[in-house]
Order: structure tokens, then sequence, then C-alpha cells
């Protein structure tokens, strides 16, 4: 709650489509999901942001970042639940502290990432499961109308329990995730070939070649380099001193997640950093272990122990150190997005916007500002020029090298389309973002 009321910042260019989805929803009219470069829909998520919408109204997008917040926290709280159940209580809260402490789920929560509240659905179902608990079957379920991964995890934990009758829980997910797209689009499967067909339309790392490399990046990057090299030796340490069957659940969540990145590489679909969050989170429940399993040992085995923790931590603290400029990179993200948001805002607020909006469309140079700015002006008329150029209404332009770079370029398009047309007249400006206009 702190974090985010001191820290202003707003959802990110998939989180605006699902409050602008959300809000077609209570309007009475079916989501535009096939819009230009519309991202992959998320029912659940899609049903969040209808009713953060219905409660705050255009505030709704602020509110959509205190919930992933208040996920990120449910997420590093589940984290030591599930370590402390497995590994032990000193494990846990080291493993907890990895996931605090990655920049990655940090940002992923400062700017209303479908992700956080995904993780900590899933983490809170491996805590009901390593711990014996009912309701493990229903936060899976719930998880997988957040991200597919979750369908995996669902068909990992119905091997585990091996009853028929339950059979039918590990297919909920991908029947409403279906049944939404066919609703929407007349197409059962548009997730999939939508998303696919973007991720070739923008130039995108896609295909299996490039899942090794890219796993130990994006793992070294979301957990940092000292994490990811203890992970293996507590699995190690993990199998050789409480055994296979009490690792199951962090052991689930690592393999589930491996499949379901290297299946982003089979099915054509972008390989991003995201896709390997729920490996990361078991990552660091075995890093955990490493470092401070010795609590849970005895003997010569607790001494021999005690002292490589005593030498990785060493390490570690290098890794601390290395960590600090991720921190100050999210901080300056969190600063730019919040002028990025104050610039659109202070254009709108412009009699000349207004006007030229109501004579024509509002584009921008590429899609990225585009559902940002439906959710701002609901009425307008709002689209990229990387898609078409208008004759009349608002061109907007961003000013300043990192704005033209974030919001004036992207993959697959043509650069011209920074260039103002000849025919439309300078007429106001807000923060780095100018507008032009011809109202015939």
């Amino acid at each position: 709650m702190a974090v985010w009321a001191v820290t202003r910042t707003y959802p990110n260019y998939d989180s605006y489509y699902h409050l602008v989805w959300g809000r077609e929803i209570l309007d009475g009219t079916l989501p535009s999901l096939t819009a230009y470069a519309a991202p992959t829909q998320h029912p659940l998520y899609i049903a969040v942001a209808a009713v953060l919408g219905l409660v705050f109204g255009e505030s709704g997008d602020r509110a959509l970042v205190l919930v992933c917040f208040l996920a990120h926290a449910a997420l590093v709280l589940g984290t030591y639940r599930l370590g402390a159940a497995v590994f032990g209580r000193w494990s846990g809260a080291l493993a907890a502290l990895f996931v605090a402490a990655s920049a990655s789920f940090l940002l992923y929560a400062a700017r209303g990432y479908v992700d956080p509240p995904f993780l900590a659905l899933v983490v809170w179902a491996g805590v009901l499961a390593a711990e014996d608990r009912r309701g493990a079957p229903v936060l899976l379920v719930l998880a997988g109308l957040l991200r597919p991964e979750a369908w995996v995890l669902t068909g990992l934990w119905w091997l585990w329990r091996r009853r028929p009758r339950e059979l039918p829980i590990v297919f909920i997910a991908p029947a409403l995730w279906c049944l939404t797209d066919w609703i929407v689009t007349g197409n059962p499967i548009h997730s999939v070939q939508s998303t696919s067909a973007l991720a070739e339309d923008l130039g995108r790392v896609r295909g299996l070649q490039h899942v090794p490399g890219s796993f130990v990046t994006f793992i070294g990057s979301t957990v940092r380099p000292p994490v990811a090299l203890l992970a293996p030796v507590g699995a190690y340490l993990a199998w050789r001193f409480i055994g296979w069957r009490r690792v199951l659940v962090p052991g689930a969540l690592l393999v589930g997640g491996i499949v379901t990145f290297v299946g982003t590489g089979v099915l054509g679909l972008s390989i991003l950093p995201r896709y390997l969050t729920v490996p990361a989170i078991a990552m660091c429940l075995f890093a955990g272990y490493a470092l401070l399993g010795f609590t849970e040992a005895e003997g010569r085995v607790r001494a021999l122990w005690v002292r490589a923790s005593a030498g990785a931590a060493v390490a570690g603290a290098i890794g601390l150190v290395i960590l600090a400029p991720s921190l100050t990179n999210v901080r300056e993200e969190m600063r730019f997005i919040r002028a990025t948001h104050d610039s659109l805002v202070a254009l709108f607020a412009q009699p000349e916007v207004q006007a030229g909006m109501r004579c024509g469309t509002l584009t921008f140079p590429t899609y990225r500002l585009v559902p940002d700015a439906k959710w701002h002006q609901q009425d307008a008329r709002i689209g990229a020029r990387s898609a078409q150029r208008r004759d009349r209404g608002v061109e907007v332009f961003a000013l300043g090298q990192k704005a033209l770079r974030r919001y004036g370029f992207a993959d697959g398009t043509n650069p011209t389309v920074n260039l103002p047309n000849p025919a439309f007249e300078r007429a106001a400006s807000g923060g780095f973002l100018v507008a032009y206009v011809r109202c015939p």
C-alpha cells in the first residue's frame, strides 16, 4: 500500500487494453479483441478490470496497479510459506527475500502486469498442496484464466493425485478461455493464433532455437545470477537430504514452468522473460535451501554446510551490488511512466486537441499509446499511423530521445510515421507529447 501511494505508476500496454475491454463489456458490447496490435486476452483479468472500472471509474487504472502490488505482497508471503513447508522457515524466509528483491517482479507489479496475481495464485496453490490442505485446484483454475502456464501445473497436480473423478478440473480453464475467444471472435483458438501472428508482425524473437539462450539470459535477469547458480545446488541437496517426494511442489513449479517456456518456442510465440516467472520462483526456493538448509541438518553435515553457505553468502553480497543498478532502473522507469501519463492527460486537456478529435481521428505514431488514450478518452476515435494515416483529426508525436524511442518506433513500423503531415498544423503540447491538428 505504501509503495503504491508514494510511487504513482500506471498499467502497461496489455493491462490498459484489459481495462478498455472491461469497460466495453460494462457498456454492453463485446471486447475488441481483434483490434490492431491487440495483446492476448486473459479472461479473469478482463473481469477484474471490469469490476475496477465499475467501482473506480477512470481511476480504475490506479486501482489495477494497487491490486498488483497487493498480489506481489501475497506472492512474497506465499513464497515464505511454501519454502517453510518444504525446506524450513529460514530457507523459506530467504527465498521470500530473493523474490522481494527482484527488480523484475517489482516492476511487473508497478506496471499492472497480469503476472503478480497469477504468480500469487500459483504459489498459494503450492502452499495448500505442500501442507496437504484443500483448495489447490481452485486456485490453479483461477490462475489458468490469467496465464496458460497454469494449465500444465493443473495437469501435474492431477497426475500427482491420480483421481479420475477430478480429471475435468484440468480442462476448466482452457475450456473457459476458448469459450471466451469463441463468443467474442468466433474462433476458439483466437488467442494462440493472434499472439503468434502479432509476434511475427512485430519481428519478436520466436522459435525453438532461441529457447536455450533466452532461458539463461531471462532467468539471470529475473532472479540475478547468484540465485540462479545456487538453485541447482539446492535442488541436489534437497534430493540428497530430504528426498524427492518432499520437494514435489517446487519441483513441479520448476518443471512445469520450463515445459511451458519450451512450448512457446514450439508454438512460435514471442519468447519473453515473463514466461519464466514460475521457474524463477522455484529457483528462489531451491536457492534459499542451498544457503540456509543447514538449519534443518545435524552433525558433520551441518558444520560443512555452514562453511559452504558462508562462502556462498559472499558471492550473494556481490549479487546485491549488481542488483542496485536494476532497482535504479526500476525507479527511472516509474518516473518515465508517470511523465507519460501526465503528458497524455495534459494534451487531452487542450481545447485544440478536443476540437480536433471531434472532427477526425486521434492517431499516435505506433500502437504503444493507443490503449492508454482509449481509457482516458472513451468516445474518441483513436488509432495508430503505423496501421493507417488519416487526412484529418489529430496527429500526436513524441519529443525527446527516450519518448521517441519508446513511442515513435516499433518493430515492423515505418519510421515516417514520426513525420508530421504538411496539411496538419501544430496546435498544442503536453509534457513530451505534441499535437498537430487538421479540422477542415
